[in-house]
């Protein structure tokens, strides 16, 4: 290839990379945490038009889902994909409605191009927001040193074992020692293994993979929990994942029921 060519290239992926650094998404981020603090659905960030806005799974009016309430935020999470431009936060509110809301942002040139969310309140599985947030204030997700991160594909692996181990008990999720899982407000440590009867097949998979928190957020649709709909598609759940060394140390996970609890 001729030189001029790839000068070309090279700056064409330098200017593609520069598009979506980890600032450019911590700043879209905190706009969207002022705006469902502040009950006002305007985002600095957002792309002019007509942007796609869920919330469990369902698409609906910016103006009228919980980002125009104006919720009090007790803690708040975020993690941030260079790769696909997107970033993930999980926001906790114990105040008169309490929430556990976790969201994903899409980006493409700097704009918010798709807001999904998962909006967990009371009859939600095993919700509880103050147990929520009294556990997440107990957990370290620091920044794992550069020489120590795992790849991409290492997270994102781990986190499709614990949710394909699910429905298939020959698979063996990499589970620390020391897991642990923060299901609604309900803390289990030291055994993170589920297992549920077949046919199980968790689909409509959305990744948010943070390599320098060792984070793996994945939207999908819980094809079991729910008694009260049908298994396929399932119900809207969301499982956040840490990983440490390849191995699995935290699990958030928060579903969406159609009837309190859930059904059972």
């Amino acid at each position: 290839m001729p030189l001029l060519a790839l000068l070309l290239c090279a700056g064409f992926a330098s200017q593609a990379s520069a598009e979506c650094t980890r600032q450019v998404l911590q700043e879209a981020t905190a706009g969207y945490i002022t705006a469902l603090a502040a009950g006002k659905p305007t985002i600095p960030a957002l792309a002019e038009g007509n942007v796609p806005y869920q919330e469990n799974d369902v698409a609906m009016d910016i103006s009228k889902g919980v980002l125009s309430q104006g919720i009090s935020i007790d803690f708040n999470r975020s993690i941030y994909d260079t790769t696909q431009c997107a970033s993930y936060t999980e926001v906790v509110s114990t105040g008169k409605h309490p929430y556990v809301i976790g969201t994903r942002l899409a980006l493409a040139e700097g704009k918010i191009t798709k807001i999904e969310s998962v909006v967990a309140d009371d009859g939600d599985w095993l919700f509880n927001a103050s147990g929520s947030l009294s556990y997440n204030k107990k957990e370290t997700w620091t920044p794992i040193p550069e020489g120590k991160r795992d790849k991409r594909e290492v997270i994102k692996a781990a986190g499709d074992a614990y949710i394909d181990a699910w429905g298939d008990s020959n698979v063996k999720p990499p589970f620390s020692a020391q897991c642990a899982r923060l299901e609604g407000g309900s803390y289990i440590s030291g055994n993170c293994k589920l297992n549920f009867p077949p046919p199980f097949n968790v689909t409509n998979r959305r990744y948010t993979i943070d390599e320098e928190l060792g984070a793996v957020d994945i939207f999908h649709n819980f094809s079991f929990l729910d008694a009260t709909i049908p298994r396929d598609p399932g119900t809207q759940t969301n499982n956040l994942m840490r990983v440490e060394s390849g191995q699995i140390r935290y699990i958030h996970e928060n579903t969406i029921c159609a009837k309190k609890g859930c059904g059972r």
